[in-house]
Formats: C-alpha cells, structure tokens, sequence
C-alpha cells in the first residue's frame, strides 16, 4: 500500500525548502552570520593566545601588577568580560538587525499556514 508522495505542499501547508531558498531568509541568514563568524574567530584567537601564554610565557604571566595581580589574572579576568561583551554586542545587534527579518519572516510563514 503506498500513500500519496510527500513532495507536494499540503494545502494551507508551508513548503519550508522553498522558504529556506527565498531572499528574506537568505538575508536573514547572511546579517546572522556576517557577525557571528567574525566574532567567534575573534574570540577564539584571544582564548587560544590566553591557553598559550599561560602555557610558554609563564614570566610574563607571572607578572605582578599591584600586589598579588599578575597579567595571568588580569588575561583571565579579561576572558569573562570579553564573554558578556559579546553577549551584549549580538544581543544589541539582533534587536536591531536579525529580529525584525525574523519577525516579518515568520508573519508571512504564519499568514500561509492559516491560508490567508
């Protein structure tokens, strides 16, 4: 026994391959991640330079500043601030750029959905 083929849109349905293809969603995706990649690769760097001063230049690390702060500690300090940084910046920048696509986006998906 073999059913209908599942190619075709149900009625009132959405056909998401079509959605994914079309130039809001295509839009979408490039303004998420033209700032998403440059800030991981950004992050990335800064971390993997932090894990490898602290591994081969434990002097400089070592470093006092004032008292017992060393520039190990100040690096590290500076690993969370740079973490809600970030947060803040992709969170400012997707209320500005990402959420209204999005927004118009899935009213359209909606209004399709209920066949309007």
């Amino acid at each position: 026994m073999s059913g209908p083929s599942n190619d075709a849109t149900p009625p009132g349905g959405v056909d998401y391959i079509a959605v994914e293809k079309s130039p809001p969603f295509v839009e979408l995706k490039r303004r998420h991640r033209s700032f998403v990649w440059p800030l991981t690769i950004a992050f990335l760097v800064w971390y993997f330079a932090y894990v490898l001063l602290s591994s081969f230049a434990t002097e400089f690390m070592s470093t006092r500043v004032w008292g017992d702060i060393t520039v190990g500690l100040l690096l590290g300090l500076g690993q969370f601030v740079t973490t809600f940084a970030i947060t803040m910046a992709y969170v400012s920048y997707a209320n500005r750029r990402v959420d209204p696509l999005s927004a118009e986006i899935r009213g359209e998906l909606e209004k399709q959905e209920a066949g309007a």
